[in-house]
């Protein structure tokens, strides 16, 4: 992920949409019809009787752009609600990571060990490789996977990143 520059600012933006067809469409059609980054994007029902998803976009701007993609993103019909978690406040963000290491030869054990002090879970094993699911922030997840680079990493899959609100606030 890029690092935002001193006039940008990174921001998480959870997007209450209505679950039909489209919906996603139109709100990546916003960020690239205005030549807006996305540098995460989650998506999932939450509320299946409600017939209600969620979009979880991280964008890099100025305040001004970041202000904008909000107002911008309100406008959208089938959006419910749009809630700046940056902006809100305190809220704990989370990414998973499935991680697949070589696993074969000296770097098999070592890969274990890295695994282990990173928290990291060995979701399958063969004699040529691992895949680790690891959960933590994106700086967490970005250094767990440079430590397995030496060891024979072979690809990755990441989530992005997903946020909530602490305490009792709602989006």
């Amino acid at each position: 992920m890029n690092a935002p520059s001193p006039a940008t600012q990174r921001h998480v933006f959870s997007v209450l949409v209505n679950d039909e067809p489209g919906v996603l469409a139109r709100v990546i059609g916003l960020f690239s019809g205005r030549g807006y980054n996305i540098e995460s994007l989650a998506v999932a029902i939450v509320d299946a009787e409600r017939s209600l998803s969620r979009i979880t976009v991280v964008s890099i701007g100025t305040p001004q752009i970041l202000e904008q993609i909000e107002a911008q993103l309100n406008r959208i019909v089938p959006v419910r609600k749009v809630v700046d978690l940056t902006r809100q406040g305190a809220t704990v963000e989370r990414e998973m990571a499935l991680v697949k290491v070589n696993g074969s030869g000296a770097s098999r054990m070592e890969a274990l060990k890295v695994a282990e002090a990173a928290h990291a879970k060995a979701k399958d094993a063969s004699p040529e490789a691992f895949i680790f699911e690891i959960t933590g922030t994106a700086g967490e997840i970005d250094n767990f996977i440079n430590l397995m680079k030496p060891l024979g990493l072979i690809e990755t899959v990441r989530s992005g990143v997903l946020g909530l609100a602490r305490g009792n606030k709602t989006v």
